[in-house]
């Protein structure tokens, strides 16, 4: 199937960490035009040159989503780079919060901190596209939310708050931006097979249950409808979907890819 992203200018929060970087390689296989924009560009040097070597047109952009003014400026580096604005932004930046504490012991700051960059984030770099996209009356947003927003989970209160506020966000941006033909969807990940998984969520729990690492990993997959992890590919193929044209019926939907958990 021809998603037909081709020369198509795609923004990218995030595109390095975590699924980022497949998300983004994604993309480029796509043949789409890139705009990374991180906080961090030192981060994200190795992975534009690479890029431009296998013939990515590519621009890396500063901008920290949390602060409004370098989400303007962002679109604006993007607009004078690629000579119009973004055809689709896709919002992958985010964070985990506190793991393991209860709401109560949660402090505010670590609450205000997660909300702001899972939620506040999406917000402005939203805001700061849709203008133009408005102007133009085209254009495709997806943020990438998560599971725990779709169900409350125990011990994770502060990064559930900020993806379930954040598919307030969407739904409601969504109605507004739906009659200039903006479609803006969340695709929301399960638990993803990646660094993270095998060397944090899986040690923790062989350590806690006394079991080896493989069988805490099996564990985890016995929690799903298809008893399976997702991969980081299977985020980013979701993502392109929910870019193309392909899904131009679709607009403030929740689309989990975790095997089957959330919507089971």
């Amino acid at each position: 199937m021809d998603l037909k992203l081709s020369n198509k200018i795609v923004a990218i929060t995030g595109p390095v960490k975590g699924m980022g970087e497949v998300i983004t390689r994604a993309f480029a296989e796509e043949g789409a035009k890139l705009a990374l924009l991180a906080r961090d560009t030192q981060a994200v040097a190795s992975l534009e040159q690479a890029l431009r070597e296998q013939g990515a047109d590519v621009v890396l952009v500063a901008c920290d989503i949390t602060h409004s003014d370098q989400c303007e400026r962002a679109m604006a580096h993007i607009q004078e780079a690629f000579g119009d604005v973004p055809d689709v932004l896709v919002n992958v930046a985010g964070g985990s919060g506190p793991v393991g504490k209860s709401g109560a012991e949660t402090t505010f700051e670590e609450f205000e901190e997660i909300v702001r960059l899972n939620m506040a984030g999406c917000f402005n770099t939203m805001r700061a596209v849709l203008p133009g996209m408005m102007a133009r009356r085209s254009g495709k947003i997806v943020n990438v939310g998560g599971t725990f927003g779709m169900r409350g989970k125990a011990g994770r209160m502060a990064y559930s708050a900020s993806k379930w506020g954040l598919r307030g966000i969407t739904k409601s941006m969504a109605l507004e931006a739906g009659p200039y033909n903006i479609n803006i969807n969340i695709v929301a990940p399960g638990m993803v097979d990646g660094e993270r998984f095998r060397s944090k969520v899986c040690p923790d729990m062989a350590e806690k249950l006394g079991i080896s690492e493989e069988e805490a990993a099996q564990k985890h997959a016995a929690d799903y409808a298809l008893q399976r992890i997702s991969t980081a590919q299977d985020i980013a193929d979701a993502c392109l979907f929910m870019a193309s044209d392909r899904s131009r019926q679709i607009t403030g939907a929740d689309l989990p890819v975790d095997g089957g958990w959330a919507a089971l």
